[in-house]
């Protein structure tokens, strides 16, 4: 998808199950998405404005990739939601991982992870906030967090978050924060983390009919 909202021909399609280019705006709601060739949602090259809600994602490895590459410096103005997701079983990496830019994930059911949870690169800023980890039982994988880059650069932060089996999240410390640059309209509530499993029970493609109202 490109801009406007656009559907346009990229040639050679790399095995992504959704890739946004150059789009703004775009809200990505409540799709199954599993076992793709690459990954299942890639959001590159100065997308900006997007929301990704009730999805459920699941058998991958490469989940969702923010940011196109380290060079891709108008990734910096990227702003992506990431909430109410459920992730696994069989998740191994990339939910999100982000480049450049600014991702809010918030409220999202985090069921296991191989290498890492939420990762990151070239200094992005990663608010995390009242997600629900629970950490798989291998005992070398607990942390949710993967960085990649100076350590002073890097800006996570968790607020909230719930950690079970032992997981851990590496967060920022000092001053400041990674604060949503949200308009008035965009704003939302951010429900308590003991709640999430329940938030997203449903998350996936919807069972609708038309004797079954969604």
């Amino acid at each position: 998808m490109g801009p406007n909202a656009k559907v346009i021909p990229l040639g050679q399609m790399d095995g992504d199950a959704i890739r946004l280019v150059t789009a703004r705006k775009v809200w990505i709601d409540h799709n199954t998405l599993y076992e793709c060739q690459d990954g299942l949602l890639d959001v590159t090259r100065g997308s900006t404005n997007v929301t990704v809600s009730n999805n459920w994602f699941r058998n991958q490895d490469k989940v969702m990739l923010l940011g196109h590459d380290d060079g891709h410096l108008r990734d910096r103005n990227m702003m992506v939601t990431v909430i109410f997701n459920h992730f696994g079983p069989n998740c191994n990496q990339r939910m999100p991982r982000v480049r450049h830019g600014y991702a809010h994930v918030a409220n999202n059911f985090y069921q296991g992870w191989e290498q890492y949870a939420i990762g990151g690169s070239m200094s992005p800023s990663i608010k995390s906030e009242a997600n629900y980890f629970v950490a798989p039982n291998d005992v070398g994988n607990k942390e949710v967090t993967w960085r990649k880059g100076e350590k002073g650069l890097w800006k996570f932060y968790s607020v909230g978050d719930v950690l079970k089996n032992g997981a851990s999240f590496n967060k920022q410390t000092g001053v400041g924060g990674a604060k949503p640059n949200y308009s008035q309209e965009q704003n939302f509530k951010v429900v308590n983390a003991m709640f999430v499993k329940e938030l997203t029970s449903e998350s996936g493609v919807l069972q609708c009919s038309r004797s079954l109202i969604c």
